[in-house]
């Protein structure tokens, strides 16, 4: 039986991922499936960047809007999510386009590393919240030395995740590969560093002008804990220790635009491995990718 073709669009963040799956589903009958941590939140719309009703011109974008806030979202989940949403869209004709900037998302979903299939532990969370950053990297050093190697120190979300698949299984699964159900074209953004920061400090401060932290604030004010705020890094950690008056709205933008800077070089760093990946330069237009693209889905 022939594997579903799926399209895939990468590149750091702010190098115009979610435009250009867009005008690739416009061109190619396409749906698109957003593979982003964040996005998936009801309620973290302008911090996340997720696309607009507008933006989305009439392409149906699934994996948005799915998750509310107090529940912790899985790789395991995304990969479940993922695959409902693919056999939707090939079941009527059309083609699956996956953008967003969680590519551990990704992996998993082309099986290049396995997530632990271990339910979510409500009640083990609520205490693990209650411990700092540092605490829960040192329990997890003490608990799995060989996982704690592998992740970042500031990553509550990941820290929490792994000292619940240590609570089941005694120790996180090293990683496995195992052949992919699809067939992929993945492109990536090619952007140089200059232009880069600078698309991401012109977008950082679109999203502060447009009501990014007023929108922390409605979120704290309903109930969401400064926490868990922070637990969704970058702008709703910079914004939530500014709103608590932690450090100051100037001090706040600098820190901020320097750690999304950092961030994006993880990113390079983490797909410039990848083997797979066919590099465009930026500006990537339609026009550049319509052959590759068009003799991929005749084949």
């Amino acid at each position: 039986m022939a594997k579903s073709k799926i399209i895939a669009v990468v590149g750091p963040t702010a190098s115009g991922k979610t435009a250009l799956s867009i005008e690739l589903a416009k061109r190619f009958n396409g749906e698109v499936i957003s593979a982003d941590s964040r996005q998936v939140y009801r309620g973290l719309d302008i911090g996340s960047g997720k696309v607009t009703e507008e933006e989305m011109q009439g392409i149906p974008h699934h994996l948005i809007d799915i998750a509310d806030i107090s529940y912790r979202y899985t790789g395991a989940d995304f990969v479940r999510d993922a695959k409902a949403a693919i056999k939707d869209i090939t079941s009527r004709g059309k083609v699956p386009i996956i953008a967003g900037g969680t590519f551990f998302y990704l992996d998993l979903l082309r099986g290049k590393i396995n997530a632990a299939e271990v339910e979510p532990n409500l009640e083990l969370q609520a205490e693990l919240e209650k411990l700092t950053t540092e605490e829960l990297f040192q329990k997890l050093t003490l608990a799995d030395s060989a996982r704690a190697a592998t992740i970042e120190p500031s990553n509550r979300r990941r820290l929490i995740r792994a000292l619940e698949i240590i609570e089941t299984l005694g120790s996180v699964p090293p990683p496995t590969t195992t052949e992919s159900d699809y067939e992929w074209l993945i492109f990536g953004i090619d952007i140089d560093k200059e232009t880069l920061n600078a698309r991401i400090e012109e977008r950082m401060l679109t999203r502060l002008k447009d009501g990014m932290r007023e929108e922390v604030e409605k979120l704290l004010e309903g109930g969401v804990s400064a926490e868990r705020l922070v637990d969704f890094g970058l702008e709703y950690r910079f914004l939530t220790r500014n709103i608590q008056k932690e450090i100051p709205y100037e001090v706040m933008t600098e820190k901020l635009f320097t750690k999304i800077k950092q961030f994006a070089k993880r990113q390079r760093t983490w797909l410039k491995r990848d083997t797979e990946i066919i590099w465009k330069p930026f500006p990537v237009t339609i026009e550049k990718l319509e052959p590759q693209v068009t003799a991929f889905l005749a084949n």
